[in-house]
């Protein structure tokens, strides 16, 4: 007798793009609470700072099957093309899918079409194996980051040409 084949589980369904409407932000916003605020007590209240306030700031939503599931905020930083990755947050339920590689991802395009040349990154430890399986590299020792110990991580914008 053989065993019953059990079929692979189906991908998820995800997607990402910019905040553009109030509705998104407020997804976006939503999605960053239920992970620094209320999962990782990372944040009394809300998360928010200066930089979300910041007209240059673009805050992106990752959607799975239909939902806002996904956040990532991404900025210029200097007039030399560095930007900067924070505040990736997908929330429990979609955590284990394709989400989280697909903002990264986004976040990544996103600041090279903007003439990005590098990105940075504070990642809390559990994720750095994560990130460098996305090409991103350790840039410096660990450091306390919001009370929890963060690796600076780097990825560049601008392929070599041969």
């Amino acid at each position: 007798m053989s065993s019953p084949s059990v079929a692979p589980p189906r991908p998820r369904a995800v997607g990402c793009r910019l905040a553009l409407t109030e509705r998104d932000r407020t997804q976006h916003f939503a999605v960053r609470r239920a992970v620094f605020v209320e999962e990782q007590g990372l944040f009394v209240g809300d998360d928010r700072d200066r930089c979300d306030a910041d007209p240059a700031t673009l805050h992106a939503i990752g959607m799975a099957e239909g939902r806002a599931a996904g956040a990532v905020r991404l900025y210029p930083v200097d007039g030399d093309g560095g930007w900067k990755g924070d505040r990736l947050a997908v929330v429990r339920a979609a955590r284990h899918g394709l989400l989280g590689a697909a903002l990264v991802r986004f976040a990544v395009a996103t600041a090279r079409e903007r003439g990005g040349t590098r990105m940075d990154a504070m990642i809390q430890l559990p994720n750095v194996a994560f990130f460098e399986a996305l090409g991103w590299r350790r840039d410096g020792a660990t450091v306390e980051f919001h009370e929890r110990a963060h690796q600076p991580m780097a990825i560049d914008l601008v392929t070599p040409t041969a």
